[in-house]
Parts: structure tokens; C-alpha cells; sequence
């Protein structure tokens, strides 16, 4: 159902599949050309180089496309398949399973075109890039878990749909994607974790960027809190999914 999914949405175009790779390339572009050559951004006083801020923004920005690609997605993920609910026995549950699986494809092109663009711009790429899988994988909990919740609440509540836009857009600018998160006032820099991209993102660019080994105390921390979170928004969609049916 990913393959289906992630094939369907190039069926008929020009080029086809090649589009899951030339949209993260060409965005990589625009944002070297922008910040590094227009607004001449420089991440820190110890990263001076412009091209080098499109790497660590686009490190970020591929977590955030993944996370966004399934929230907005996640609303109508039920009342999209109204087949499975009225017809068939089916599993609704996989269907968060088949929309991760589709955004975890995204991630690794981009991840692989970053990777590519990090070694001709640096002449290399960090060993731990190793441990992105594993940064990865304690997100993922998290993130089936919110299409679970997201999924059975769309199906009740139809502006779920337009508000998650607005959200995700605000979880984007208040995780230190655009900036680091040193420039956040000392006493509020930790309230940014209570945003649940802020860790992965720092996690990602550790692994990708900084060539160092993420906080494995916190990764845990966060892999079993999602956990929890995850068992518990799988536990409410099976209270309400006996009344997807009579809604749809």
C-alpha cells in the first residue's frame, strides 16, 4: 500500500518516480541560492559559510517535510477510504502504517541527496551518519501514533483538516530549523522541547551535520515517551472506530 501510494502520486507524470528525487534536489538549490548567495545567512560565529547553512537547514527541514507529509495527511486518511470502513473487513489501523511508510521514502531520498551534497560541498560525510536510522526509528512511535489520533478525530471533526496547515507551520518556526537554538534566551531554550520536532531535528543534524554522536539519554527518553503516546492514540482509535461507520 506505501508503493501503491507513493507510485500513484507521480502516475502520469513526464519523468515518474524521478520527481521523489529532483523535488528535494531542486529544493536544496533554492535554499543554497537564497540564504547563501542573497541573504548571505550564516548559521553561528563558528559556521561562516553560507552554502554550509542550506545543509544544516535542509537536515531540518527533511524532518519537518516528513512529520508535515503525514499530520496533514493524517484527517482525512479515514474518510478517504470510506471502502474499507463500510465494505470490508479491513484493518483500518494499517493505514497510518502505509502514509508512514510513503513519508519514510521521502525522507530517505532527501537524506540521500543531502548526504551527496554534504560530500561535494565538505569532501565528506560524517561516520555517523550510522546512527540517522536509529534517530529515525525513535521518531517514528510518535509520529503513527498522532496519525492514529489525527485519523479518528478527522472523522468527527472535519476542520481537523485545514487546522493541522496551520500547526504544522507553527511547530516548523518554533523548532530551531531556520535557527539555532543558542539564540533563544537561556531560560526558554528548553521550553522548545516541549515541541516534539525540536529533539529530533537536533538529533538528525548531530548525525548528519556535526559528525557527533546524538544525546542518547534524551533520544530514549523521547523513544519511550512516544511509545506511550503511540499505545495510547492506538487505544482511543480502536474505542472510535466502531462509529466510523455510522459518521461516514
Amino acid at each position: 500500500m506505501a508503493r501503491r501510494d507513493v507510485v500513484g502520486r507521480y502516475r502520469g507524470s513526464f519523468i515518474g518516480l524521478l520527481w521523489s528525487f529532483f523535488n528535494p534536489l531542486l529544493m536544496l538549490g533554492v535554499y543554497t541560492f537564497v540564504f547563501g548567495l542573497i541573504f548571505k545567512s550564516r548559521w553561528n560565529d563558528q559556521v561562516s559559510g553560507h552554502v554550509e547553512f542550506a545543509v544544516i537547514l535542509f537536515a531540518g527541514l527533511n524532518i519537518n517535510n516528513m512529520f508535515a507529509e503525514c499530520a496533514n495527511r493524517a484527517p482525512t486518511l479515514i474518510v478517504e477510504n470510506t471502502n474499507f470502513v463500510k465494505k470490508v473487513v479491513f484493518p483500518l489501523e494499517t493505514l497510518s502504517w502505509s502514509t508512514l511508510g510513503s513519508a519514510l521514502f521521502h525522507l530517505l531520498v532527501s537524506t540521500i541527496v543531502l548526504l551527496i551534497f554534504s560530500l561535494v560541498v565538505r569532501g565528506s560525510v560524517p561516520w555517523t551518519m550510522v546512527y540517522f536510522p536509529i534517530v529515525v526509528a525513535a521518531f517514528i512511535p510518535f509520529v503513527v501514533g498522532l496519525i492514529w489520533l489525527l485519523s479518528s478525530l478527522g472523522v468527527f471533526l472535519r476542520d481537523l483538516k485545514q487546522a493541522m496547515g496551520i500547526i504544522t507551520m507553527m511547530m516548523m518556526f518554533l523548532a530551531p530549523i531556520f535557527y539555532p537554538q543558542s539564540l533563544i534566551p537561556e531560560p526558554y531554550q528548553k521550553l522548545l522541547y516541549l515541541n516534539p520536532l525540536t529533539a529530533i531535528v537536533n538529533a538528525s543534524r548531530d548525525v548528519l551535520v556535526w559528525g557527533r554522536a546524538p544525546n542518547w539519554g534524551l533520544l530514549g527518553a523521547y523513544a519511550v515517551a512516544a511509545c506511550l503516546f503511540a499505545w495510547g492514540s492506538f487505544c482511543w482509535f480502536e474505542r472510535t472506530r466502531k462509529g466510523f461507520a455510522d459518521v461516514l
